[in-house]
């Protein structure tokens, strides 16, 4: 199973929607900032489904704050990060929370920064900025059948 993964759009959807083009993937996550960037998606590619959370710019919104993906053997705990206070403190309160969860993914946004590491036998994937910013990034994320996780960080 092959995600293609986006977070702070803050609305711009071009570059997402070529990358989505590009990937080919079976499923879409995009982790919020702004959340009305993911109708583009759903009218694009209506057959991909899609799994989105609210961000910190999300003030009307009626996505969740966070949420489990399941994506073949494994779960994506799904969130935009700042509940979690990433920005401030890192990922270590992200990679808990996804361990209590039984994940073995944990994806976020909010920094703007992309990351790509494994803490704690949790993989922690911030796909950066696909909206503002001087380096708009993705992640591809794969799951294979026998449980093995494979990222990466992509250029928009």
């Amino acid at each position: 199973m092959k995600a293609a993964v986006f977070s702070d759009t803050h609305g711009s959807t071009a570059l997402m929607i070529e990358a989505i083009r590009r990937t080919r993937p079976d499923i879409v996550i995009h982790l919020g900032d702004c959340e009305r960037d993911t109708e583009c998606i759903r009218l694009e590619f209506p057959d991909i489904p899609l799994y989105n959370v609210c961000g910190n710019c999300d003030y009307v919104h009626t996505a969740p704050d966070e949420d489990i993906v399941p994506m073949g053997p494994v779960k994506a705990f799904i969130t935009h990060g700042h509940l979690y206070d990433v920005k401030y403190r890192g990922a270590d309160r992200l990679v808990y929370a996804a361990q209590e969860k039984g994940a073995q993914i944990a994806m976020y946004g909010h920094t703007h920064k992309a990351l790509n590491i494994e803490v704690g036998g949790v993989k922690v994937i911030n796909p950066g900025t696909a909206g503002k910013g001087r380096e708009l990034t993705y992640a591809v994320v794969e799951v294979f059948p026998n449980g093995g996780i494979a990222s990466e960080i992509r250029d928009l």
